[in-house]
């Protein structure tokens, strides 16, 4: 049996420890005196909202399969080095896939899956750098590993709780802190994307453990106290399955006609082939005009011009990149306020898989004051700090317009729409909340913003301002408060 007060002399020791100690604790596993029903729930709750219904799933010790199931896979693995684990996992769940196998020793003969899960499971490993550098031959470029452990923090809490008999004791060999998750995935070429702390509270008091874990956890100061560590990571240095070639830009136009020439003429080839698309919005300053007009003045270009049936950036940006035909999509406002010479910077990031989603970022170089407005300015960097900590990744300009992602992750944004509803105008944070739920790599790109030379802008400052408060709080409940 596996010491509860030693480390395992050796690798062979501690795997013939804890298998034998999981084998004699599967009977009891299931039990209702030694289930947790209120952690165990929570932690289901998150997995489903971290993996979406239908994905490709390995778990890897998955004990008798509750987790796995919990999420609904199109096609669920689960491996374990107990057998006794595993027969109960299969007597429960027929249709799941199950394997025995040490964590250490993986070897799933080129099987690839969309997502990889760990749940409390690294405080058992002998080596967690040898168990991540095993994960790599299973993922493939789009893969995300989900992780979750106990914060070090909760160690004399646990122990304590072993010692009163008010926690069954299980035989924990490490402590890690995310910094050291986050290096050990580094060390086996994986980036971590997302970090957060989830539950508070892992046992029921009526009243207060829902607000506990949904609301307070997320709290500054309270959040340091969670007792679980989540992070998602994706696998770095992997060939993409087809490199992007194809580039399609883009560009809502309302009353700029004076900015669409220029536009063409500045705009730089990109990839294997490069469209252009307007959507013009309802002009009165004969915009659409003008687009028809350059289009048929450069056969070179492939210009199309779409006039939108609602109104709106969204509607705009929406019916360009339904149009769209290029492996990248790329919005770029029309007036001109972000130079289309920086463009190739995002095709660029996108192609060489250093991120997955392109935030234009105006906040780095110095700008002309002119270019942006005082409170503009003030709200701005105001509205990053708050969509930074709801996104779980670091964000400096919530509300520059130029973005860039693969087609095939916007046709999985279109599909998980329905999770936020229709509440974004702009069209630039159904994106952005969008890639966030489905933890792409969020990477900002500095431009230079210039001052306008054509035309008025659109924005209101107090109502946007109001609307886009309205919307962070949306994407709160979304994406912050889950479980």
């Amino acid at each position: 049996m596996v010491s509860l007060r030693r480390p395992p002399a050796h690798y062979l020791e501690h795997v013939a420890g804890l298998r034998e100690f999981f084998d004699r604790y599967a009977p009891i596993a299931d039990t209702p005196a030694r289930r947790n029903t209120e952690y165990q729930g929570t932690v289901r709750a998150l997995a489903r909202f971290y993996i979406p219904p239908g994905a490709r799933v390995l778990e890897v010790g998955c004990g008798t399969g509750d987790l796995l199931a919990a999420v609904s896979p199109g096609d669920g693995l689960g491996i374990d080095l107990s057998e006794e684990m595993l027969r109960l996992a299969r007597t429960k769940y027929p249709a799941l896939r199950f394997r025995t196998m040490v964590a250490e020793e993986l070897d799933l003969g080129g099987e690839r899956f969309d997502y990889i899960v760990l749940s409390d499971l690294l405080g058992y490993l002998y080596d967690i750098r040898r168990v991540f550098d095993g994960l790599r031959a299973a993922c493939h470029p789009k893969t995300r590993v989900v992780l979750h452990w106990y914060s070090r923090l909760w160690q004399p809490v646990i122990s304590l709780a072993e010692r009163l008999g008010l926690r069954y004791p299980l035989p924990v060999l490490n402590w890690t802190t995310p910094e050291d998750v986050a290096n050990l995935l580094h060390l086996a070429g994986f980036e971590p994307i997302h970090r957060r702390g989830h539950i508070l509270l892992p046992r029921r008091v009526p009243g207060l453990t829902r607000l506990a874990n949904r609301y307070l956890a997320h709290l500054p100061g309270l959040r340091l106290l969670t007792l679980t560590n989540w992070v998602v990571a994706r696998p770095l240095d992997l060939p993409p399955r087809e490199p992007p070639t194809r580039v399609s830009v883009v560009s809502p136009c309302r009353n700029e006609a004076g900015n669409i020439e220029p536009l063409v003429r500045r705009l730089p080839r990109m990839g294997s082939h490069t469209e252009l698309i307007f959507v013009e919005g309802h002009s009165r300053d004969g915009t659409l005009e003008e687009c028809r007009r350059v289009a048929e003045a450069y056969p070179d270009r492939d210009i199309k011009v779409f006039v939108q049936e609602g109104t709106g950036k969204a509607d705009a940006v929406r019916l360009g990149f339904t149009r769209a035909t290029g492996d990248v999509l790329i919005i770029l406002d029309a007036d001109l306020s972000v130079a289309p010479e920086d463009l190739p910077q995002f095709y660029e990031v996108l192609a060489s898989v250093k991120g997955e989603f392109v935030n234009g970022s105006r906040l780095v170089y110095a700008m002309d004051p002119r270019a942006m407005r005082f409170l503009n300015l003030l709200g701005n960097r105001a509205f990053a700090k708050l969509l930074g900590w709801i996104l779980g990744q670091p964000i400096k300009d919530t509300l520059c317009g130029t973005k860039a992602l693969l087609r095939e992750d916007y046709a999985r944004i279109v599909a998980g729409r329905d999770y936020f509803g229709d509440f974004d105008p702009y069209g630039d944070f159904d994106l952005l909340f969008g890639a966030a739920k489905l933890n792409l790599r969020l990477v900002e790109l500095p431009v230079r913003y210039h001052e306008r030379t054509y035309g008025r802008t659109n924005i209101e400052r107090f109502s946007d301002g109001w609307l886009l408060l309205r919307m962070s709080l949306t994407a709160a409940a979304r994406l912050l408060f889950v479980a």
